[in-house]
């Protein structure tokens, strides 16, 4: 788990490069992180292929759509090595072959409501392409691709309900309920980017960070934690969380557009409050505010956007609270003691 942590700190560099070698090597770092779960996984892997299946041709079509929009599979990642960090710490010798049948269905239910939010927000943002593929609004239609985010979202609970757990599943609709009210309050504030920044962090901890924290909490629980323990791996999952948004934040601004798989200045574009440019505001004089919000609004301005950025240190400041969100993971992750999974 602390591979993981320091993972998301190193996660800008990798995606700001375009080189097969850099591909490459990220590819092998995931695998040995992911190797104590491996077999896992693939059990999480095989649910969500069952399960995303239907006897209707156009919705099996549908369905399929939403089983690619795989990307490294990380809260399921997470809910797992949670699970066996648990397990590791009375007998270093457990392995994920060990692991209660129950913490399965729970990492499929995770990672389908995180697969539902996507569809949602592709919606929202008119979104093409995510992860270099069409979006299913894109390829199908608005209407189509809201109601496949609301089956992906319900269905995600009958999956859930299959780990026997009445106290996991009440994590996982609290949490939902938050992620959905995250997206409600940032497209609210959209275009409001002179918001405050305990807002922000109220946005971001609901909209990206709670499944994280979830994943972990359920993982640990179905792996009989006590509440201390849920508690520690829960907000170990929501460090993990904030610094994986914050980085994004700023990869949006300085990243590149092939590995982050956007246009640079989306977030921008469609109105997203981000931690540099609500910093970056909090440090300038009237007249310069107003000039930079004139910018914001064209995306040719980007280079200069970026220049007012690095003169205010807004886009190191947010490096430095990404960073202290890991060192509060890293810390949590030291403690598990020596074992595969921690």
């Amino acid at each position: 788990m602390s591979q993981i942590a320091s993972r998301v700190t190193s996660e800008a560099d990798d995606r700001r490069q375009t080189s097969p070698t850099t591909a490459s090597k990220t590819g092998s770092k995931l695998r040995e992180m992911f190797a104590p779960i491996a077999a896992g996984l693939a059990k999480v892997e095989t649910a969500l292929q069952t399960n995303l299946r239907s006897d209707t041709p156009w919705v099996d079509q549908l369905l399929e759509h939403s089983w690619l929009l795989n990307g490294k599979r990380m809260r399921p990642v997470l809910l797992l090595l949670s699970g066996l960090a648990v397990k590791q710490q009375a007998n270093a010798k457990f392995t994920v072959e060990d692991l209660p049948e129950e913490l399965i269905p729970m990492a499929a239910a995770v990672e389908m409501i995180h697969t539902a939010t996507l569809v949602h927000d592709d919606v929202i943002d008119k979104a093409d392409m995510r992860r270099h593929e069409p979006t299913a609004n894109s390829k199908w239609d608005n209407r189509i691709s809201v109601l496949l985010g609301d089956y992906l979202f319900t269905h995600a609970f009958h999956i859930g309900s299959q780990s026997g757990s009445v106290e996991a599943l009440a994590l996982l609709a609290a949490a939902s309920n938050k992620v959905c009210a995250g997206e409600m309050k940032q497209n609210f504030y959209s275009g409001r980017f002179d918001t405050s920044l305990e807002l922000y962090y109220e946005i971001i901890s609901e909209k990206t960070a709670e499944l994280c924290a979830v994943a972990c909490a359920t993982g640990a629980l179905l792996s009989q934690a006590d509440q201390t323990g849920v508690n520690g791996f829960q907000q170990y999952g929501r460090d993990l969380g904030m610094a994986f948004q914050i980085i994004d934040d700023i990869l949006d601004l300085v990243g590149d557009d092939d590995t982050v798989g956007k246009t640079l200045g989306t977030d921008l574009a469609n109105g997203k409050p981000t931690l540099p440019i609500i910093h970056c505001l909090g440090r300038l004089s009237a007249d310069e505010k107003n000039a930079l919000l004139k910018m914001i609004c064209d995306p040719r301005q980007l280079p200069q956007i970026i220049d007012t950025l690095n003169r205010t240190g807004s886009i190191q400041q947010a490096r430095n609270v990404a960073r202290s969100h890991i060192d509060s993971a890293m810390k949590f992750a030291d403690s598990l003691g020596d074992t595969p999974a921690a």
